[in-house]
């Protein structure tokens, strides 16, 4: 795909990477801060250069249907196009002072993955499609040789990332941060309705989508909401699909707010189970995180923290009643 497009009769571009579709004149950058306007082209300022990079467990991501168990290379840039105030990773998303020293070519990433005993590349951290361009030549030559893409996300790519993206990525966790399109537009710097789009739009191009929200108490806990964004799951992504409902802990600009309550994790999960979601975790607690089939209840993936202890899925298959299990197993 192209990356931008230029503007007649003018000396601007617009970025095409995400859904702010920023139209950057000559020495301009966008509102991630890392892809700017330089004699007319737009040049991704952290091309191979990483400020983050660490092999985790896929379950980290957290991916808990997509090669259980297995490893992935993490790595992500500087640099956001959300402004949450709770991120927890606001060191790098916020962060506009370029590493110039770096210099990781896309062979390198995946050499280092395949000698890691890395089942996938994940693009993580801070938000992938800010350097897609440097994903995608990672991500076709990771396929390769057969290691697979994880794009870890707030769900605002552009509708061309969205069709070109199909073409190498595996899986996507997308987050789902609030059922409110003032707090996206007003708060985060993005809207709803997008969101919505991406997930959707991943889903039909062939990604393994999982959806993660952290639950804020006074913020998007409302129990109406909650009810309504599981039902989109259900109707417009599958039932199938797992939903990650993590609990909030202060960090950045939230840091006096209190950590998000078991009780109300506990409510969201009964609502998302009330509605009919198969899957349904809880993250960042320390409880029970295993998988379930959904017609005989038969305990599937056990699970300790990120730790896959016993994984009894057989060709994507319960042992047990031999219903299928939604997910990429191999």
């Amino acid at each position: 795909m192209e990356y931008f497009k230029k503007i007649d009769k003018s000396d601007k571009i617009i970025c095409l990477l995400c859904n702010h579709y920023c139209r950057l004149e000559e020495d301009q950058s966008g509102i991630c801060g890392v892809n700017k306007n330089i004699n007319d082209e737009l040049v991704n300022l952290v091309y191979a250069q990483p400020s983050c990079l660490n092999i985790d467990p896929v379950e980290k991501k957290p991916l808990y249907h997509f090669l259980p168990g297995s490893l992935t290379l993490s790595l992500g840039t500087i640099g956001c196009n959300f402004k949450c105030p709770f991120c927890q990773n606001w060191t790098l998303s916020q962060n506009k002072n370029i590493a110039k020293d770096v210099d990781i070519a896309p062979s390198k990433i995946v050499k280092a993955a395949l000698d890691s005993g890395c089942s996938s590349v994940a693009y993580t951290y801070n938000e992938p499609t800010i350097f897609y361009p440097y994903a995608k030549d990672i991500g076709l030559l990771a396929k390769r040789y057969g290691v697979k893409n994880i794009f870890v996300t707030n769900g605002y790519e552009s509708k061309e990332v969205i069709r070109d993206i199909s073409s190498w990525l595996d899986a996507a966790n997308i987050d789902l941060k609030s059922w409110s399109d003032s707090y996206y537009k007003k708060v985060l710097k993005g809207t709803l309705k997008e969101v919505k789009e991406c997930i959707v739009g991943m889903k039909e191009g062939g990604i393994w989508v999982e959806i993660t929200t952290l639950l804020i108490e006074g913020v998007n806990d409302d129990t109406q909401d909650l009810k309504e964004m599981a039902r989109f799951i259900v109707d417009e992504v599958g039932k199938d699909t797992p939903w990650h409902i993590s609990a909030f802990h202060p960090d950045y600009k939230m840091r006096d707010k209190r950590p998000t309550s078991l009780d109300t994790l506990k409510r969201a999960y009964d609502i998302a189970k009330d509605e009919g979601l198969e899957y349904v975790y809880l993250g960042n607690v320390t409880l029970e995180a295993d998988t379930y089939c959904p017609k005989c209840y038969e305990p599937l993936i056990i699970r300790e923290g990120y730790r896959v202890l016993e994984n009894k899925i057989a060709e994507g298959k319960c042992p047990k009643c031999g219903t299928n299990i939604a997910g990429v197993w191999r």
